[in-house]
């Protein structure tokens, strides 16, 4: 791992970026792979042109729980090339070489994590200037392991705050997360066929009164509106996969106004973020 990625705390970099101008982040998620290679990256680089905070990326894999039919079937595509671990982090590289700053995160599942090894994973992970891990379906009690790897890398694991989350586990979370925290907007899978239950100022302050990295909402962001009410019920951004990914399945046959549509919509969510 070279000293710049050790160095380089590009979540910190950001917030401090979006607090100065008094801005939410706005952090759209696609599946890597979907649906190839070449199209990926051209995807990824769209979503930065459209003015994305940061990247949530996916590693497809062939049972995903806790995502809905529309994350499902965007891995399917990408499998059906039997698109490998190895070329994920490749394409992560070339968006990279696009863009040297821009936080990039993960969501995925242990078992691509654990059939690598925790260790190599992690350190190929860091290698390809990815800054943060979560994976979905580790709970906190089980994450000890994962995050002493984390560190040792310089990967930052990212921690779920449940809306139902107990004050114990809340402060276990503030204790051990880093870079921010994914905030459940609703329990159940991911899927914009379900909207966001904005979570009541209540947790938020919890979170705050815990001191766990800044909380960024997921799961039903779909609309302006979400990201506007999240920023406003206190949260320091929204994450949008579903109806990011709906954009990429709807212009399979005409990519280059798939790229069009996503630059479009990142822009818009990003505007509800001011």
């Amino acid at each position: 791992m070279t000293d710049s990625l050790v160095k380089a705390d590009r979540y910190a970099n950001m917030f401090d970026k979006l607090n100065a101008k008094q801005e939410g982040a706005f952090v759209p998620f696609v599946m890597v792979g979907d649906p190839d290679i070449e199209t990926s990256v051209s995807i990824i680089k769209a979503l930065i042109e459209g003015g994305a905070d940061a990247l949530e990326l996916g590693f497809p894999y062939s049972d995903p729980i806790a995502d809905g039919p529309t994350i499902q079937q965007a891995a399917i595509r990408a499998l059906s090339h039997n698109i490998k671990t190895s070329q994920c982090f490749d394409v992560i590289k070339k968006v990279r070489q696009i863009n040297a700053d821009i936080p990039i995160g993960l969501l995925l599942y242990s078992n691509l994590v654990l059939k690598r090894g925790i260790e190599k994973f992690y350190a190929d992970a860091a290698e390809a200037g990815v800054d943060s891990i979560l994976i979905a379906d580790v709970p906190l009690r089980e994450a000890d392991r994962f995050i002493a790897v984390a560190k040792q890398t310089g990967v930052k694991q990212i921690l779920i705050a449940p809306p139902n989350a107990s004050d114990e586990t809340l402060a276990e979370i503030g204790h051990k997360s880093q870079g921010y925290t994914y905030l459940l907007g609703r329990a159940g899978v991911t899927g914009a066929e379900t909207a966001v239950t904005i979570p009541a100022d209540e947790l938020i302050t919890k979170l705050t009164q815990y001191k766990v990295a800044p909380p960024i909402l997921g799961f039903g962001i779909s609309t302006p509106k979400q990201v506007a009410d999240a920023i406003q019920a206190g949260a320091a951004g929204a994450i949008s996969g579903s109806a990011t990914v709906n954009i990429v399945a709807e212009n399979l046959a005409q990519p280059q106004v798939m790229f069009e549509k996503l630059t479009a919509f990142v822009s818009e969510m990003k505007q509800a973020t001011r």
